[in-house]
């Protein structure tokens, strides 16, 4: 089968709806009916359920799971302390937060036979994970397959690939991810990576607050912006495999590894709202001026982690989409500007409108809040002087981990090779203008 119709195959047999009630079986029967833990399940498996919130939270913000597996997820033998590498978890209090503007290349080459858990390379972060609020930034670049199963009890995985095709095998099925796609690996669940191309490169954002969800619309109305119905979870599928099989649990920060008999990768059948899935971004509906003036950056928003404090995100992802730029007698790329919230941008392709070299696919750049920032001399000076006739900006596509909080970066980012030095230059050159009538 070539990539294109195997591409095609899985996406037809995805379920589809962000947030939505799921129900899928691997083999007829496995699905209990009308009781999630029967007296005796179905098939001899076992029921159990996967609770990804607290059970008296709120209908409407309660995530769970009930999976049929082969072997209860309870049997296997103590976990033991494993090392880190270079994955490091908030709080992150061996640095102070940078008030700076900065800007990365990307990740160098790795030794051979990294995989993604191993090729998993923390930037910087804030919160703390045993408390459950915050975020990290992470990038990633492998070039092997696991043979290894992950878990992360500390948040939720949003991965963002740039280079390299990923196939997720995950205790509810596989997901193809692709450049251009995001996935998404809920808190606790387990998986396992392989790679579809001889090497893979892209960006995590660990999410240790509430669930990502989609954006309330306000005024925009009932469509735009992301579709639920376009968010594609997988169908059941199991392993039932004997035998020594690693499995690495990240708990409270560290890695923590054990050897199971059996791959924990054995749901037969599965129903509920707690499931990983998979967003291609080129179906992100982008709403924009037609009018006057530039939006704010909050339109792009494709998911948001909500807090205590309504519209200030513990985290938003944001994604700048290929789009029309039409407004009248105004600048058109993004305009000069100090946030609140802090900023990390990275790029999957192409080029970024606001940056005329040095931000690269695969590389990133990190605007603590309140510094101030914007587009450099070099895309100041064209877009100044440019007709304003209809554009199509789509040559790039970037994306943003915006948070309410500054990050603070881990010592491996702060004295990284890969850390252009001179990222302040960009905005040399801006000349004085102003003149009095």
């Amino acid at each position: 089968m070539s990539g294109d119709a195997r591409k095609t195959a899985e996406a037809l047999s995805y379920l589809s709806g962000f947030g939505n009630e799921h129900t899928s079986e691997a083999v007829p029967g496995a699905l209990p009916v009308g009781r999630n833990a029967p007296q005796r399940a179905p098939l001899g498996l076992y029921a159990e359920q996967l609770s990804g919130s607290a059970f008296t939270e709120p209908r409407a913000h309660n995530r769970r799971s009930w999976l049929y597996r082969v072997h209860p997820s309870a049997a296997h033998p103590a976990f033991v302390r494993t090392d880190n590498g270079a994955l490091r978890t908030a709080p992150f209090t061996e640095s102070v937060p940078d008030p700076n503007r900065l800007r990365w290349n990307p990740l160098p080459e790795p030794p051979s036979g990294t995989d993604f858990l191993a090729g998993l390379w923390t930037l910087g972060g804030n919160g703390d994970a045993t408390r459950r609020t915050g975020m990290a930034v992470h990038l990633y670049h492998a070039n092997a397959s696991m043979d290894r199963v992950f878990s992360d009890a500390d948040g939720e995985l949003l991965i963002v690939p740039e280079r390299g095709g990923l196939l997720l095998h995950t205790e509810f099925g596989r997901l193809h991810v692709e450049p251009a796609h995001v996935a998404l690996i809920p808190r606790g669940v387990r998986f396992r990576v392989e790679l579809l191309d001889e090497s893979a490169r892209g960006y995590v954002c660990e999410n240790y607050g509430a669930p990502f969800r989609l954006p309330d619309l306000g005024p925009i109305g009932a469509n735009g912006l992301a579709n639920p119905r376009d968010f594609l979870a997988p169908v059941a599928a199991y392993e039932d495999v004997t035998g020594p099989v690693e499995v690495v649990s990240k708990f409270c920060g560290n890695l923590w590894t054990a050897t199971y008999d059996h791959s924990p990768l054995d749901v037969v059948g599965w129903h509920g709202n707690h499931v990983p899935y998979v967003y291609d971004l080129r179906r992100f509906n982008v709403i924009g001026s037609i009018s006057y003036d530039h939006p704010d950056p909050s339109i792009f928003t494709v998911l948001t982690s909500p807090t205590d404090t309504p519209g200030l995100a513990g985290v938003d992802f944001v994604v700048f989409a290929p789009r029309w730029l039409v407004g009248e007698d105004t600048f058109r790329p993004p305009y000069f500007h100090r946030n609140v919230m802090s900023e990390y941008m990275g790029l999957v392709e192409g080029a970024y409108d606001a940056k005329a070299e040095g931000f690269v696919p695969g590389g990133g750049s990190l605007h603590n809040m309140m510094s101030a920032h914007g587009p450099d001399r070099e895309t100041f000076d064209r877009a100044s002087g440019a007709e304003l006739k209809p554009q199509k900006v789509d040559n790039g596509l970037a994306f943003m981990f915006e948070t309410r909080w500054p990050l603070t970066l881990t010592p491996q980012a702060a004295g990284a090779d890969h850390l252009q030095r001179r990222y302040d230059d960009v905005w040399q050159g801006l000349e004085r203008h102003f003149r009095t009538p």
